[in-house]
């Protein structure tokens, strides 16, 4: 990682490996790439910068670490908890500790977003089929989940 990062056409940065979101089959999600665009041994943090084309979406999980979000690009809607929020160019998001979170893309439309995390965290949990079921008893978030 070098000291300066130079922005490049359509959310790359010079000398940043373009990387898959998760390992395939390890968790449900949908057409959605990642960059680590600052994280050393020197911060306790890591910036990643997260792309999620027209219509995907990011896993449904939830973990003890809480992170950060500023949207760059595009729009969507994001769940934190039980509520549902619109996304557009420069709104920001905090998701606490253990709270049942996923991001969409809009049907028409890419979002892009910076995410700033531990550096050390915990691995994300998946919802049970309990889980599941608590979370579907919202009819809105039913109709917004993808798992």
């Amino acid at each position: 990682m070098t000291d300066f990062l130079q922005s490049l056409p359509g959310q790359r940065w010079a000398g940043v490996d373009l990387l898959d979101y998760k390992p395939s089959g390890s968790a449900p999600f949908k057409a959605i790439s990642r960059q680590v665009l600052i994280g050393d041994d020197t911060l306790a943090c890591e910036l990643r910068y997260f792309e999620i084309a027209a219509g995907g979406h990011s896993t449904l999980e939830r973990h003890d670490h809480a992170h950060g979000v500023l949207v760059l690009a595009g729009s969507g809607a994001c769940l934190v908890g039980g509520e549902i929020h619109p996304l557009g160019t420069h709104d920001l998001v905090r998701i606490p500790p253990w709270t049942w979170h996923q991001f969409r893309a809009d049907a028409g439309s890419l979002l892009g977003f910076l995410c700033m995390v531990n550096r050390s965290r915990d691995r994300p949990v998946l919802p049970t089929e309990s889980d599941l079921e608590g979370l579907r008893a919202d009819p809105a978030v039913a109709a917004f989940i993808r798992t």
